[in-house]
């Protein structure tokens, strides 16, 4: 596969503030590509940069072997974003907005009618923008960044705010404009949405990129114990502690009885042959515990 996306040395000031701070990564053709961080971490400002909305201090960027920046019209044409914010215009109807979106690039209206079947707005063309959903509003925002068939597609923090079923239904129509052959670059702060979706993640922090690599990967390359919990009242916590050994965590909530060990199997036979697996929950580490190694667990507002 080609390079559709090469950052070389990423670099941008906002006064004293360095929001970019030498970033550089390539996203292969076809690849689901992942941008995590707290929040100030960089990662809208270098989405921004990469699709041609600010332009860097210095550094280069590449996309589709071509410059974004100043604004390529030849590039704009084959690339689709979706901002975390969207405006939609007063008063139109979802088919109107897409419509409108369409007609700015030269595509006709059957065409615009077709992408609203495709994210599942066909029963809401008639409905004003004002009064969809908010998962509805942004499958509407991502039909007018799909409209015209790009070839990459950016999207930063689509399932922001949207409840767990919209959320869900938005996976399934981000994997699905992924299948079709789109290269997708998405920011999130859901570790479990980057850890679903995508096959490479950056994990950002203070303008830099910290790690990068598919999800999988950088959870294996995590020193994290593993959680075993069975429900409070199977065994004592002096007990857990007894059979667990002496490098093990136990802690009980009232609920569960979880044990913190780096040697699971051997704690998961002793408990079986005590016949002490009621409520067995077994838990490794995941994205979110290499994002909070990462970049730590303190507030950011």
């Amino acid at each position: 596969m080609g390079q559709t996306i090469t950052v070389r040395d990423l670099h941008k000031r906002y006064g004293d503030v360095h929001a970019v701070d030498g970033v550089s990564f390539v996203v292969e053709e076809g690849e689901f590509f992942g941008i995590l961080g707290p929040n100030g971490a960089g990662k809208t400002t270098t989405l921004e940069i990469i699709e041609g909305l600010r332009e860097a201090d210095s550094g280069e960027v590449d996309v589709l072997g071509m410059r974004p920046w100043p604004r390529n019209s030849k590039l704009l044409l084959r690339i689709g974003v979706q901002l975390q914010a969207t405006s939609f215009f007063e008063r139109l109807t979802a088919r109107e907005q897409i419509r409108t979106f369409a007609s700015l690039y030269g595509v006709g209206a059957k065409k615009a009618d077709e992408m609203l079947a495709t994210v599942g707005l066909e029963d809401k063309a008639d409905t004003p923008a004002q009064q969809l959903s908010g998962g509805q509003a942004q499958r509407l925002s991502i039909a007018c960044a799909l409209v015209h068939g790009p070839d990459v597609v950016f999207l930063d923090e689509p399932s922001a705010a949207l409840d767990p079923q919209g959320r869900r239904n938005l996976w399934d129509l981000l994997r699905k404009i992924n299948d079709a052959g789109r290269t997708v670059v998405l920011t999130t702060h859901h570790m479990d949405e980057a850890e679903s979706l995508c096959d490479r993640v950056a994990i950002m922090d203070n303008g830099k990129i910290l790690e990068l690599g598919p999800p999988a990967s950088l959870v294996r390359g995590l020193d994290s114990a593993t959680r075993i919990s069975i429900e409070t009242g199977t065994m004592s916590v002096e007990q857990a502690k007894e059979l667990a050994g002496p490098d093990a965590d136990v802690d009980d909530d009232g609920v569960s009885l979880t044990i913190a060990t780096r040697t699971p199997a051997p704690v998961l036979a002793a408990l079986a042959e005590r016949n002490a697996l009621a409520g067995l929950q077994v838990r490794g580490a995941t994205l979110e515990d290499v994002f909070l190694n990462l970049t730590g667990r303190e507030y950011r507002a």
